[in-house]
């Protein structure tokens, strides 16, 4: 829509040099508005044309682009901000796991835990063909595989699969009648070599407990019936309406080539690993995509540079899907912390295993992907939750930058454990800290499950939010959806707080909210690759807007942690508000 203000058309005719101003299609004024643009004060307004920003300042600047077609919004005091932008998660998943028997993490007596199941068995949400499938189950349930075996091994179960997935993505349990079906029994479990023997739960003679980690794990959540497409579809369209619910208009797609039949910690890509981009490109086609979707395609953790054609070959049939872009690649360089996992990579050994985890990448090579990479201009994205896995990620990217001074936007996810050294080195190489710091919490997680088992200087060192920050690092937000919620006000409150049910972990790297709003803003489309186009409200940006239910900047942490968002706009258009 291109109009012009009354009383400029004399002036215009007179001064043919003078640039045509075009009225505004949407204003919203009377506001507190947080452009995202570090060093720059609040504005009251916002004028909207075509998609884009076209003015950002005072009440009267902006009320001067409007006219009689303008659609305007008095925003009465209410805080205006740039869309949130998510930089690791795996929203379709989250979205179909939310359709279906889910324990959203919540650890239940076991006698509750059966009775749960049934009932949810009864409504019709259990199922994946005839396995019992329940999803977001809490890792503190692994120290109980003999006790899940002894319930879920006999009477009605004897001869029903049972499979319960972790929350984490990397483990979950599955019964004897499962593990019959998978033909997993003690010989198998006993030819095993040794690493991957130490993927699955099992006794002195081998026998297998239910318990399994990473690739193992794969292999048998592979074996689950795979949702239909119409249920992919409704899952796709749920992940776009939760994330604009709450306010985020972007996010990285931390592995959008993998199926739910596939192996991600040994995946390998072929030209017809498609993943969830079919659910996106069938959503853009319907003009549903109401969100930026920086898809990052997965590689294979030892992938050699020649490998990365294949993933060329499957972007390019996807090239021009509106709001699909394709940044780069991710990659696993470990797993997790917790016991009894422990399959993420640490320096000093887990104090009950004497054993370093799994490192999956390879030092000596690691650095050629990373070179290959770039030369493709893509970015690099690496998983890395223990210090080890941290630091090798930051010597492959040290590398590249010996060829080529020049830093690109590679980022590395989660840091759970980050040793002090390493600090510095972020900065150094340009490289982003992707944290997930709804995580910074003292609970079961970090308190029985990593704390017995970690060094003390390393335990001190968990999600070291302010060390990074304080280090001069980008530091962007992330969700890890379905791992934690994908709501980015819970995490903004939670990286200030660190308070849980079991007390505060590590007040030292506690990172004020003023940070957090760059983190989920400007600094995460600088992760996403999209920050000439999004991330703060500049002209010429595209309008992706939020309105928020309180004022953000002074409410307490509490608060905080329970704003809700009232409008949200993708291109200048409303694509949500809370039902009346």
């Amino acid at each position: 829509m291109m109009r012009f203000t009354p009383g400029l058309l004399a002036a215009m005719l007179t001064l043919p040099s003078l640039q045509a101003m075009a009225a505004a299609d949407l204003v919203l004024t009377n506001g507190k508005v947080f452009t995202g643009i570090p060093g720059q004060s609040m504005a009251n307004a916002v004028a909207v044309e075509n998609g884009k920003i076209l003015k950002v300042g005072s009440d009267a600047e902006v009320n001067a682009l409007a006219d009689a077609q303008t659609q305007r919004i008095d925003l009465a005091g209410k805080v205006l901000m740039p869309g949130m932008i998510d930089t690791h998660s795996h929203p379709v998943v989250g979205a179909l796991d939310s359709l279906r028997a889910n324990l959203l993490d919540e650890v239940k007596p076991l006698p509750d835990l059966e009775q749960w199941i049934i009932e949810q068995d009864q409504a019709g949400l259990a199922r994946a063909g005839d396995v019992i499938s329940i999803a977001g189950v809490s890792s503190a349930y692994w120290e109980q595989s003999r006790e899940l075996g002894k319930r879920f091994n006999q009477g009605r179960w004897a001869e029903q699969p049972v499979v319960l997935s972790g929350i984490d993505g990397h483990t979950g349990w599955a019964n004897n009648a499962m593990l019959k079906r998978l033909k997993i029994n003690a010989a198998l479990v006993k030819s095993l070599p040794e690493k991957e023997r130490s993927f699955v739960g099992h006794e002195a003679d081998f026998t297998p407990t239910g318990f399994f980690a990473e690739s193992r794990w794969d292999q048998v959540r592979s074996q689950l019936p795979a949702p239909g497409d119409e249920v992919m579809l409704k899952a796709a369209r749920e992940a776009v309406k939760v994330n604009n619910q709450y306010g985020v208009t972007a996010w990285m797609d931390a592995a959008a080539n993998a199926g739910s039949g596939d192996s991600l910690f040994d995946f390998k890509a072929t030209e017809q690993s498609y993943g969830v981009l079919p659910l996106y490109r069938k959503l853009a086609e319907q003009g549903e995509l109401s969100a930026h979707v920086a898809a990052l395609l997965l590689a294979n953790p030892k992938s050699r540079p020649a490998d990365l054609e294949v993933l060329a070959t499957v972007m390019k049939k996807f090239e021009g899907v509106p709001n699909l872009t394709f940044p780069g690649i991710k990659v696993f360089a470990d797993g997790v912390l917790e016991f009894p996992g422990q399959t993420a990579a640490v320096i000093a050994p887990f104090k009950n295993s004497q054993k370093n985890g799994q490192l999956l990448i390879e030092p000596a090579h690691f650095g050629e992907l990373v070179v290959a990479a770039e030369k493709r201009d893509w970015i690099v994205h690496t998983h890395a939750v223990g210090d080890r896995a941290v630091r090798e990620s930051l010597n492959g990217i040290e590398y590249a930058r010996k060829l080529n001074p020049t830093p690109m936007a590679h980022s590395i996810t989660h840091l759970q454990l980050v040793d002090p050294k390493e600090f510095p080195r972020f900065k150094q190489l340009g490289v982003i800290a992707s944290m997930q710091l709804l995580w910074a919490t003292a609970e079961s997680y970090t308190e029985e499950l990593v704390k017995p088992y970690v060094s003390a200087s390393a335990y001190g060192y968990q999600y070291p939010a302010q060390s990074l920050h304080s280090a001069g690092v980008l530091i962007a937000g992330a969700s890890d959806w379905p791992v934690s919620s994908p709501n980015p006000w819970n995490a903004i409150a939670q990286a200030s707080t660190r308070k849980g049910p079991l007390g505060v972990l590590n007040a030292k790297e506690s990172i004020d909210r003023q940070a957090m709003f760059y983190a989920y803003t400007i600094n995460a489309a600088k992760a996403l690759r999209l920050d000439r186009q999004i991330g703060s409200l500049a002209p010429g940006k595209q309008a992706d807007l939020i309105i928020l239910d309180r004022d953000v900047f002074n409410v307490s942490d509490d608060e905080l942690f329970d704003t809700k968002v009232l409008k949200t706009f993708f291109a200048g258009k409303q694509v949500y508000a809370p039902e009346a």
